[in-house]
């Protein structure tokens, strides 16, 4: 395990994308996992920029999010892919044949998810996959209680995002929604892992995932058991470490 704390959001950020970045330079065929939220969205932006200030051949690269809000359009701005798309493979000019998303909507979702881990595994498998971590542990919509021997499925959401995801896309009670997930066991099957953090209301969590038990009730506990992991925090969320 490798924990690198850094002080400052710009320089949290900075150093995060230089690590993706570092990954496509070295690996013209990579295969990379984002995730979305308010850690990763400045990242995505600066490894963007970054390329434009200095391209390079980036034409067999293939990114994929990790997970995807269903039961919502893709152009929802709050969807995965949407955002992805603005913040990251738009800007990088990426194609949708190296863009590997899980839908937001399907009539086979079981399928779709044995779909898309087969088509990771058809590219090499994942070289790089940047985690965020939520404030409970979870790992994309792999919540607490998820199982460590997990596959890519259909999960759940926790209430405070469905509620808000509710009210921005005015989705009725009827209209289930949820989250579909690279499972707790693909997760472990990267070959390099970046679980990113940052912020004080990260720092209590942090501590569970790295100085406290495996257990599945703090699903990114198990990243303490991967081979090749590093925890990026700022020191605001390295704070009680």
């Amino acid at each position: 395990m490798i924990a690198t704390i850094v002080r400052g959001e710009s320089a949290f950020d900075r150093l995060a994308a230089d690590q993706i970045l570092k990954v496509m330079r070295e690996k013209p065929d990579a295969v990379i996992g984002l995730s979305t939220g308010r850690t990763t969205g400045a990242m995505h932006r600066l490894v963007a920029e970054s390329w434009k200030a200095a391209p390079f051949d980036i034409s067999r690269i293939t990114f994929f999010g990790q997970d995807e809000v269903t039961g919502v359009s893709p152009l929802y701005a709050g969807a995965c892919v949407a955002m992805l798309r603005n913040e990251i493979i738009d800007p990088l000019g990426i194609d949708d044949d190296h863009f590997l998303m899980l839908p937001t909507r399907s009539d086979d979702f079981p399928a779709a998810c044995r779909d898309f881990k087969a088509e990771l595994d058809r590219r090499g498998g994942i070289d790089l996959l940047v985690l965020g971590l939520g404030e409970n542990g979870h790992l994309g919509f792999n919540q607490p209680g998820s199982p460590f021997d997990s596959r890519t499925r259909v999960s759940v959401m926790y209430p405070e995002l469905e509620a808000r995801i509710r009210r921005e896309t005015a989705t009725p009670p009827e209209i289930p929604l949820g989250g579909v997930t690279l499972g707790l066991a693909d997760i472990m099957e990267a070959k390099r892992i970046l679980l990113v953090a940052k912020g004080r209301n990260k720092a209590a969590i942090v501590r569970k995932i790295i100085k406290g038990p495996v257990t599945e009730a703090v699903p990114a506990s198990i990243l303490q058991n991967h081979p090749n992991c590093e925890y990026l925090l700022d020191h605001l969320a390295a704070s009680l470490l």
